[in-house]
């Protein structure tokens, strides 16, 4: 094994722990979130118990409770907040795991599998010297003086295939530890998004108390949800990339199993979805954007404006159409107009203006 090929376990073992020991740091910002938080609270009461008294209004007191069940989730931070939504998202990571661990260990099997073929497949083609030590000796021991040719055509495919195979395997490692790198990073910006969230996060609770800051609460949550979806997502994606690999280990012991089969030793499709697995880890932030969002409806609000619309006008059409053949479309000597159907003007663009008004 090159330097190249590097074991990031212990690697992503020390970011998880540099959470857990970072964590306590948040109770140093509950002071500063608390005084925040109450004189947000004196003026979010106040404010309200004013405008209700100076309109004759008798005074609501379940809004006024929520900046007090505010102060108490700051208060109680890193156990109540931070503890409850580590617990809810600890069974996803474990499971998403637990997937890759299963693909992984499917790899090792089938890469045994695969080299006791090819070492099999190497000894029906009569040359197991290349790849065999042993046999290579014995091979030279059976030759005499007489035989120098052969031994200097043996020697020299034999060292090629040496060079090949180590360069094959360099390029291989070499891309195994952009691979790994590139996942090394993922982790690490979760692992500092993940700890300035945390620290900060009574901060942003004390300013949801404020008029026309409530929105920073769920902005919050959403967002601590979403990067912590990081790691599940890339164990997905790296389990995606196994069940490749594995398809293609069963495909090579699949061809090596048959007898003409002469194995190339070639890791060029290995080394592809290895580039492909290196830009595809920078696609997780955005495919954990997809699972959770805050507020403002979804990014698919303007599908299924036109999607409504759409259904709007054909309905409308549909509807024209039908009343027409029955003879119950003609209203023009009531003095109405009968072109509504064509423009859409059905339910569903009259009552809703399209299926994401609600929202």
């Amino acid at each position: 094994m090159t330097p190249l090929a590097t074991n990031f376990d212990n690697l992503h073992q020390v970011l998880r722990n540099l959470y857990q020991e970072m964590l306590p740091l948040c109770g140093d910002m509950v002071g500063i979130a608390k005084g925040v938080a109450g004189l947000g609270a004196l003026f979010y009461v106040a404010y309200r118990v004013w405008k209700a008294l100076a309109s004759a209004e008798p005074i609501d007191v379940f809004p006024l409770l929520r900046p007090f069940a505010i102060g108490l989730c700051i208060i109680m931070f890193p156990t109540v907040v931070l503890g409850t939504v580590n617990a809810v998202l600890s069974p996803v990571v474990q499971g998403t795991h637990a997937i890759l661990e299963g693909q992984t260990t499917d790899i090792a099997a089938y890469q045994k599998q695969r080299d006791d073929l090819e070492y099999e497949a190497r000894v029906r083609e009569g040359k197991a010297w290349l790849v065999d030590d042993e046999v290579y000796d014995q091979q030279l021991a059976e030759l005499g003086i007489m035989d120098l040719g052969e031994i200097i055509s043996m020697w020299w495919e034999r060292t090629w295939h040496g060079i090949k195979m180590w360069f094959r395997e360099l390029v291989r490692d070499f891309f195994e530890l952009l691979f790994n790198a590139a996942g090394l990073t993922v982790d690490t910006l979760r692992t500092f998004f993940l700890v300035v969230l945390s620290i900060l996060g009574p901060l942003s609770f004390a300013l949801s108390v404020y008029d026309g800051f409530q929105g920073t609460l769920t902005h919050w949550l959403s967002k601590y949800i979403c990067v912590y979806l990081w790691l599940p997502v890339a164990d997905l994606f790296s389990a995606v990339l196994a069940k490749i690999q594995v398809l293609m280990l069963q495909a090579d012991i699949a061809a090596l199993q048959d007898p003409s089969y002469i194995p190339d030793g070639s890791n060029g499709v290995y080394i592809i979805f290895l580039i492909i697995g290196i830009i595809g880890y920078f696609t997780v932030p955005t495919v954990a954007e997809w699972i959770v969002q805050a507020g403002g409806g979804s990014g698919l609000g303007g599908v299924n404006r036109a999607s409504s619309f759409a259904a709007g006008v054909a309905g409308g059409a549909t509807g024209a159409l039908i009343g027409k053949a029955f003879g119950r479309g003609d209203k023009s000597k009531y003095g109405e107009s009968d072109d509504s159907g064509l423009r859409g003007d059905n339910l569903a663009t009259k009552e809703g203006g399209g299926s994401s008004g609600g929202y």
